[in-house]
This record gives C-alpha cells, structure tokens and sequence, in this order.
C-alpha cells in the first residue's frame, strides 16, 4: 500500500473568524462564524426507484468546492455515495474546526449527522453512508470533531437538484434557521483554552490521523468542560477525561496508531454525550429557577374536604399495592438469582471432577485419548456451547457477552470464563487459542486479547494460551449475521489427540 505524508501544520492554517472585536480580557467565543440563513431544497427519493444523481456546488465560504452523489432508496433506508473535490483545510475557519461532516437535513429543519468527511492529500474526498429519511436535503459543514450531533454556521457545501434528478422535490425547504444555533461555541480565557501547538516535519497518514483525532477529542472535551459538563454530567465528562488522557498516553509513547484512533473517538463520542446531558440538566435547572413559587391552597370546603380525604386512602391503597408488587418482584429476582448461583456452583463443580490421568499417546494408543476426550468435552460443553473438530475443542463465546462494539467483556461473562479456566487448569499439558472473528481486524484482535486475560486472571496457565485476531475473514453466516461476531477458545493436545469423536473408519464392501 502506498504511503501518503502529510504535514502536520495543515491543522492549523488560517486564523480564528469573529463577528465583532472584543478585548482580550474578556471571555469570548473562540471561533464564530455567522452564514447568511439560506435555504436548501429536499428531495423525496421515492421507494425504491432507483439510482439517482445530485450535485453538490460551494457556498460563500468555499466557492469552488463542487461535488456529485448517486442517491438510492432501498427497503428501510436510502444510500448515498458522494464525492466532492476542491475541500480547503477546515481550519481556515478557526483552528479549531478539525474536520468536516456531511447532513441530511428534513424538510422540517432536523438535521441527522451522516458521517465524517475524510479530505486526502488533494483536497478530495469520497464518503458511502445510508439515511434513515425519505425525503431530505444535504449539505457539508465544518465541525470541531466529528461526532457532533447539531451543525455549526460553517456550512461549505450544499446539494443542487440535476434535471435529471429521480424523485419529488419538495415544496417545503429545509431551512437553516431552523436549526439551533451556538451548540458548540466556547467562552473561555484564551489562557484557559489547551490548544496544541504546530507538528514539525512530516508524519505518516495513521500517524497523521491519530493526532488529528486526538485535536477533535480534545476539542470535544474542552467544549463540554465549557458547558458546565463536570457539574451536570460529571460521570461521562469524567469518562470522557480518562479516555482522552489514555489517548494522549498512547500517543505519546508512540504506541499503535489504530489504539490512539479508537481511544481518542471514544473520548470524542462520550464528551458530546456529556455535552447533551449538561445542556439538557442545565436548561431544566433554569426553568425550575424561574417558576414561581407555589402559592398556599386555600382552607377545603367539607365537601372537598370528604373528597380529599378519598383520595388520600386511595392513594394509600395504591401504594400498598405497588409495595406488595415490589415485593414480589424481588422475591423473584431473589429466586433468580439463588438459581443462577445454583447454576454457577455446579458447573464448578463439574470443572473440579477429576478426570483420568492423561493417556500416554505412545503407551495407551488412540482408545484411552478418546475416552478422555469425550471426557474433557462433555465438561467443557457444560459451561459453554462446545464443539468436537479436527482441530480441537472449540468453545465459542457468542457477541451478547461483550459491550456492543467493543472489546470488553460483560459481566454476565465472568462466571463461564472463570470456569472454563478451572477446566483448563485441572487438566495440564493442554494448549489453548483464542481466534477472535470480528467486522474489523483491530476489534477482533482486542476481543481475542481480552479472552485471553480473563482466562489467565481466572487460573490458566499464561504461557499455553495464544491469542489471534482474524478480522472478518473467516464467516460461518451470511455477511453482517451475528454469528460471525463470536470468539473461539480452540482447545488442543497430545492427550486428547487430533481426531474428533464423530471421525470414524467405514469399511466399503461390494453387494454381490
């Protein structure tokens, strides 16, 4: 594959935007950029009609951005493959506009962020994303990190309906004004503001994109702390922290590019959450601040006095029968949980059955491995679904005990992991391989790894478990099922031998 360099100092070309001059020492927005409010035309792409084109031409901003797509509907979502050319750094805007994004906006004004823009070394860039609208107008804006979910004023780019151009248009135009405005400006000193400084030399394009991801994290962040996030929303903000300074540790040390990326888009995406969460709290707290007090209720006539008194008992019986069903409620939960404990305990138990003494391949012959095979499977297929092949015993543990997405482990997968080390480690000289199966080679790999550790935290002997991830090449469903998300615990040895219990000899004889 070819290497493309980039000079790092591109981040930063341009200078900072303003509406109006302030003095220094006050608070101000550190990027504010204010776009005429203009409209842009929404296409309803019938039901699947199709394969249709639609242009896209620069606004005031970038007038010689330009751009074409093919917009197709398909059952329960329309899919769009874009390209645009002439895609100037974002940071001319601001240094802190890092990246770009491309919307679909609803007739009505709701915006829904389809995807990050990636411009190469040519100022071009080619984005395939699908909506979940029907009809929508697009544009591209200029973003401080890549998962914001309002756009800012910065928009560059808009599509323009062809002639030829399959669909309805709308009569209703989406317009700009519609959407909220300032989500993403910060009042802060400038001495406050953690901005990092120009890159010298030239970096490689990974390298160049985990710094450039590292910026929109730290944008993020920044952005959020200015929103009050640490106050409204302390545990993603905090969340957020620990996931940039991981980043910045991994970066620093100039460790693996795709670990860098995958922190720093984690930090990005919990820092915008905490940034809706503080927004949201903040704004009830100031309503709450400004109703007004409530007033004295007048003395009850009798009359309204019998009536509340009514419903005051039947308010009370309510309550009785909401106690009585959380009672029931966690009795069952008890009951559960007791034989869910029952459950864990026996499969322990099973783990610690001793099984005969390993069979010497060279003494007892193929009988004796068999036997202890059968042995070994029907323990192992007792704590988690568990197949017999040339290749060893595998056992797989399926996508739903891993976080969605990521490579940690659920809790709901200790208790089986904790056993099938037991397993391992009552029986020595067994060699293990975790074969992580994943959409993405880094993923895989990270599951694999984490498997891997829970078993030797668990009992198992570290230097006969291996660990390897295999992307998504190796399917056994159709492409996208579920099953293709799983990892694989392959176990093998000289004393279970290398022959499957259901691989037996047939003898041909001729009908005469």
């Amino acid at each position: 594959m070819r290497k493309m360099l980039f000079s790092a100092s591109v981040l930063f070309v341009g200078g900072v935007v303003y509406a109006q001059s302030v003095a220094p020492s006050d608070p101000q927005p550190i990027y504010r950029v204010t776009v005429i409010s203009r409209s842009l035309q929404a296409v309803n792409y019938e039901h699947r009609g199709g394969p249709t084109p639609i242009d896209f031409r620069g606004t005031v901003l970038l007038p010689d951005v330009k751009g074409s797509a093919i917009v197709e509907s398909h059952r329960g979502s329309v899919s769009i493959d874009a390209k645009l050319e002439h895609l100037a750094p974002p940071t001319r805007f601001g240094r802190e506009y890092l990246t770009y994004v491309l919307w679909a906006i609803s007739p009505e004004g709701r915006p829904r962020n389809l995807g990050e823009v990636l411009v190469d070394s040519s100022n071009k860039a080619h984005i395939k994303v699908t909506a979940d609208m029907q009809a929508f107008g697009m544009m591209v804006t200029a973003e401080p990190y890549y998962s914001v979910t309002l756009p800012s004023d910065v928009v560059v780019a808009e599509n323009v309906v062809r002639a030829d151009t399959l669909g309805t248009r709308e009569e209703v135009s989406a317009r700009y004004e519609l959407l909220p405005r300032g989500q993403y400006t910060m009042t802060l000193q400038p001495a406050q503001l953690h901005s990092p400084g120009p890159e010298t030399g030239k970096l490689s394009y990974d390298r160049y994109e985990a710094v450039l991801e590292l910026y929109q994290a730290e944008n993020a962040v920044q952005i959020a702390q200015s929103l009050g996030a640490a106050q409204y929303a302390p545990e993603s903000y905090n969340k957020a922290t620990t996931l940039l300074s991981q980043a910045q540790d991994l970066n620093t040390r100039k460790m693996d590019t795709h670990a860098i990326v995958s922190a720093a888009r984690e930090a990005t995406q919990m820092a915008e959450d905490a940034r809706t969460i503080a927004v949201k709290r903040r704004d009830e707290d100031r309503r709450q601040q400004q109703s007004p007090p409530p007033q004295p209720a007048p003395p009850p006539a009798p009359q309204a006095e019998l009536r509340r008194q009514q419903e005051m008992a039947e308010a009370k019986a309510d309550a009785q029968r909401v106690d009585e069903e959380r009672a029931d409620a966690e009795r069952a939960a008890a009951e559960r949980a007791r034989a869910k404990a029952a459950q864990a305990q026996a499969a322990a138990a099973l783990a610690q059955q001793p099984l005969p003494p390993p069979p010497n391949p060279t003494l007892d012959g193929s009988n004796a491995q068999q036997q202890y095979r059968a042995q070994l499977f029907a323990q192992l297929n007792n704590t988690l679904a568990t197949r017999d092949t040339p290749r060893g015993l595998v056992v797989t543990i399926n996508d739903s005990m891993f976080e969605p997405g990521t490579g940690r482990l659920r809790v709901v997968a200790s208790q089986p992991i904790a056993n099938l080390a037991a397993i391992l480690s009552s029986h020595p000289g067994l060699r293990v391989r975790v074969e992580g199966h994943a959409d993405t080679a880094p993923l895989s790999d990270e599951r694999a790894r984490s498997v891997q550790t829970a078993l030797i935290v668990s009992g198992a002997a570290p230097g006969l478990v291996d660990a390897v991830g295999y992307g998504n090449a190796r399917p056994i469903a159709p492409a996208g099922a579920e099953q293709n998300r799983r990892v694989e615990v392959v176990i093998y040895g000289d004393s279970i031998g290398n022959k499957a219990l259901w691989d037996r000899p047939y003898s041909l004889r001729s009908r005469s």
